[in-house]
């Protein structure tokens, strides 16, 4: 099958459209063990791409509505976020991708290279506050850098699958992947506090403290490129900072009519190793108080030792560095699927399908999707119901309901076409917004047209 596609989605990697329409070679992606209906297909460079990204506490309109007090929105968007809501962006782009079934087997080969990136950046609750609303009403609240937590990560992975029923009733897959990091930056076990205190018994009526402070940035990939002015083209082919991973996914068909899938995707990790910089800062610090020297000494002479002190004193107990070069490992964000459906109406097969070993495709199905991906502060998840109809053999829909972190009245829709070899598709998330996406928290877009080869009448 040759693809010729081209995908905008959102909701941080969910892509619950197109989990489970085993049609489609994205199918594999989602799930290694999809009973996938097709004998071959072949991706074409860069023409098959996703990217998106939300927000699950604050949309645009929230704050750049017009009318009305700015600072006021500002506020109000300060107060109701707190320190789990989250920023997220996430692009794909398949280079190569390529898929066969081997002469008189029931195994899948697939293998190919896409290019990846990640990112997401949780609200600094406490330190937002602080630098909008200052600590003259704080008196004595302690406000965390563990707040402070971001990761981003562009890289290419290459990869190859192999899909094999075991059984009538169990479809299995993996797939092996080999990352390649771009750029990597993790920042997310930040530790401290910064507090400040009525001392009236003291040298100031105030004390502002630093405590116990741990902040920690990792970089990798960037100091060629910003500092040796060096093509990131090598590392975008094979990079220093390499790692491995694998997918593994499987369907389980209970009886004609009821099915289940279930997938664990990126199952790795990255080891950076070269091009490495680290940023940190650790200890404690009082301040209590700056002494302002009266009547000012003109020319500075007698100033000058008072604040070279204090900014040696603040180094000291505070030191900051920014040119350590430790290697670390970072986590590729686990994600699961899991799925379970319902088929009735037609058998599309007819009586007898000798190509597909007597499997019932049913014109519906109906059921329940799970998605769930690893993040720095927990698990982001979402529920999905759905219907899948085949209305003929050229036409296929798929209606979705999805709760997330973004949305509890996320509506999508899936409309695909097959002429002869030649298949076409559309899809939707969000549909309720559209009106004023401004006011979206997410949103997904979705199309794509390709060939398939060798496939049923149907392909459902």
């Amino acid at each position: 099958m040759g693809v010729l596609c081209c995908t905008i989605t959102a909701f941080a990697q969910n892509k619950q459209l197109l989990y489970g329409v085993n049609d489609l070679p994205q199918a594999l992606h989602l799930n290694p063990g999809a009973a996938i209906t097709f004998e071959k297909h072949l991706g074409f460079p860069f023409l098959n791409a996703s990217i998106g990204a939300g927000s699950s506490g604050v949309s645009v309109y929230d704050i750049f509505q017009e009318g009305g007090d700015i600072n006021a929105r500002i506020l109000t968007a300060l107060n109701r976020l707190d320190r789990r809501d989250h920023f997220v962006v996430h692009q794909q782009l398949d280079l190569f991708s390529y898929g066969w079934k081997p002469r008189f087997k029931e195994h899948y080969f697939s293998f190919g290279v896409y290019q990846e990136l990640d990112a997401i950046l949780y609200f600094p609750k406490d330190l937002a506050t602080l630098a909008y609303q200052g600590n003259a009403g704080s008196i004595g609240r302690s406000f965390g850098f563990d707040d402070l937590s971001a990761a981003a990560e562009l890289l290419t992975v290459y990869h190859f699958g192999i899909s094999k029923p075991i059984s009538e009733k169990w479809r299995l897959g993996a797939r092996f992947k080999l990352y390649s990091s771009i750029f990597n930056l993790s920042s997310i076990s930040n530790k401290g506090q910064f507090v400040t205190l009525e001392t009236p018994e003291g040298p100031n009526f105030y004390s502002h403290q630093v405590q116990n402070a741990a902040l920690l940035a990792n970089t990798s990939g960037v100091i060629s490129v910003a500092e040796d002015g060096a093509s990131p083209l090598g590392a975008a082919i094979l990079s220093g900072n390499l790692g491995i991973g694998v997918d593994i996914g499987a369907t389980y068909f209970y009886n004609d009519q009821w099915t289940a899938t279930a997938s664990l995707l990126d199952i790795g990790a990255i080891f950076h190793r070269t091009d490495l910089r680290n940023y940190a800062l650790e200890g404690s610090y009082e301040l209590e108080g700056i002494e302002f020297l009266f009547p000012p000494i003109l020319d500075g002479a007698a100033a000058t030792p008072y604040w070279e002190n204090l900014e040696d004193e603040i180094e000291d107990q505070l030191p900051f560095q920014d040119k350590l070069e430790q290697t670390y490992t970072t986590w590729r964000p686990l994600k699961i699927n899991a799925g379970i459906s319902y088929g009735f109406g037609q058998n599309l097969n007819g009586e007898c399908d000798c190509t597909n070993g007597g499997e019932q495709r049913y014109q519906s199905l109906a059921g329940l999707q799970f998605f769930s991906v690893n993040r720095p502060q927990g698990l982001h998840s979402a529920l999905t119901a759905f219907y899948d109809r085949s209305w003929n053999e050229v036409f296929r829909s798929k209606l979705t309901y999805t709760i997330d972190p973004y949305s509890h009245r996320n509506i999508g829709l899936l409309i695909s076409a097959q002429f002869n070899k030649f298949n076409v598709y559309i899809a939707a998330d969000n549909l309720l917004e559209y009106p004023n996406l401004a006011k979206a928290y997410a949103a997904s877009l979705q199309f794509g047209f390709q060939l398939i080869f060798d496939t049923n009448q149907y392909n459902r």
